[in-house]
């Protein structure tokens, strides 16, 4: 029965219950008083069930009639007013989710933009989702896994996930989960090292993450060891990524020995976070990107594990850089520990404007009984030349440094004389190297 029949009997039985009401309350009249009294009572009701029905009918007319407007609103405008809901509450767009297939599709593409994996269990329970929803990875553009080795270590991850290509024998489950998420923009990587190599294999895969621009990687090592940067070295020939962020890994000179080299790759951003790298291997990795901008390497003034890997000389880094010499727009390398032996060569770096070290005998190099032949080679560009640490603790390197400013009008407009605080601390302690907005990478504020 319809709601507008529902109304129409609603209204035939009180016209059925008026005339009782008139008749007990018109005792001592004529019986053709009682016949009049009820013939109005009829008609009086009778137009009330009439009107009653009306309006229930109009009521439910335009009720209906406002559902199918929502209904065929386009999916741009319903993104938009979805949008609205979920900064406002997520739950009532689960709820609205609910309502038909088309809202329940658009409201997925924005329940499962970003998503971020707190617990393997969350991590899990998604993949198995996966097997109903199978479209469901394409919706996600951001996604952080982030969780310890405590609440791994008794879960099976050898189970089935659908949408993948690959099978349990390749690698764990939450790994071929990630491989699903088709349109992912944005990865952030903070879990144990058991994950390393199926998270690795995903970079190494012809169709996997295809879209990827931004990437943060950090997995947790017992002992708080430095991981394997080879396990994921195909993330540096990826063809999409723009920005990277590696915290706590070891890479020795061997590099990209064993992968075929790609050419001219769109990575703009690399920031190296407490990290044990080889010179030589970093030479290896910057001849790939086609045009690097910024360039971040930062560690403690007291490595631990001790660095078994990275040179002690500045100048080896630099030397790394060469490739990207005409296109580096800004270096940062907090390394307290790091020496020179020389004075640093960079007049070949024709686009650096800004140039952050911690020690001011780091662009001389140390003293020594020898005489000096050289000095530091100013890149022709350079609009701030920034110290961590304080100035002048060694004679000669200051009197080097004022002669550089006396004679050279480059000197004298980028060096800032006060104190700048160490990056690296607030860097290796961030959660998350991605900015929480996640449209532009790390802002460093030094001054």
């Amino acid at each position: 029965m319809s709601r507008d029949d529902e109304a129409s009997r609603t209204g035939t039985q009180a016209s059925s219950r008026e005339p009782v009401k008139r008749r007990g309350g018109a005792n001592g009249t004529n019986n053709s008083g009682n016949g009049n009294s009820n013939s109005n009572g009829n008609n009086s009701s009778t137009v009330g069930s009439s009107i009653s029905g009306t309006s229930a009918s109009s009521s439910n007319n335009s009720s209906s009639s406002s559902s199918r407007r929502l209904a065929d609103l386009p999916d741009d405008v319903l993104v938009r007013v979805f949008q609205v809901l979920a900064d406002i509450s997520p739950r009532d767009l689960c709820s609205v989710s609910l309502v038909n297939k088309k809202w329940h599709d658009v409201a997925d593409s924005i329940l499962y933009k970003d998503v971020r994996f707190e617990t393997p269990e969350h991590h899990l329970v998604f993949g198995e989702s996966l097997t109903r929803r199978e479209r469901r990875g394409s919706a996600i553009h951001y996604a952080s896994l982030e969780y310890p080795t405590s609440e791994l270590s008794h879960l099976s991850l050898n189970g089935h996930i659908a949408s993948t290509h690959y099978t349990p024998s390749h690698f764990d489950s939450l790994s071929r989960t990630i491989s699903t998420m088709s349109n992912l923009q944005e990865l952030e990587i903070s879990v144990p090292v058991t994950l390393l190599h199926g998270i690795g294999a995903l970079f190494n895969g012809p169709f996997d993450l295809a879209c990827l621009k931004s990437c943060s990687l950090f997995y947790q090592c017992p002992d708080n060891a430095y991981w394997d940067l080879r396990e994921n070295i195909h993330i540096f020939a990826h063809p999409t990524l723009e920005v990277l962020f590696i915290r706590r890994a070891k890479l020795d000179y061997r590099g990209f020995d064993f992968i075929e080299r790609p050419h001219e790759l769109p990575l703009k951003k690399l920031h190296l976070i407490e990290c044990d790298i080889s010179d030589d291997a970093l030479g290896d990795v910057l001849e790939l990107p086609k045009a690097l901008e910024e360039f971040v390497m930062t560690h403690s003034a007291e490595p631990t594990p001790e660095l078994e890997e990275s040179s002690d000389n500045m100048g080896d880094y630099i030397v790394a850089l060469q490739s990207q010499c005409e296109s580096l727009e800004r270096i940062t390398i907090d390394f307290p520990t790091m020496g020179s032996r020389r004075s640093l060569r960079m007049r070949d770096f024709v686009a650096l404007k800004i140039f952050r070290i911690n020690w001011d005998w780091q662009l001389f190099g140390k003293k020594s009984k020898k005489p000096r032949l050289d000095s530091f080679g100013i890149p022709p560009n350079l609009e701030r030349l920034e110290f961590f640490n304080e100035l002048g603790t060694d004679e000669e390197v200051t009197e080097l440094l004022d002669y550089l400013i006396q004679t050279s009008d480059v000197a004298a407009k980028a060096i800032q004389t006060t104190l700048i605080k160490s990056i690296n601390k607030s860097l290796a302690s961030c959660e998350h190297p991605l900015s929480r907005n996640r449209r532009d990478s790390f802002t460093i504020t030094l001054t």
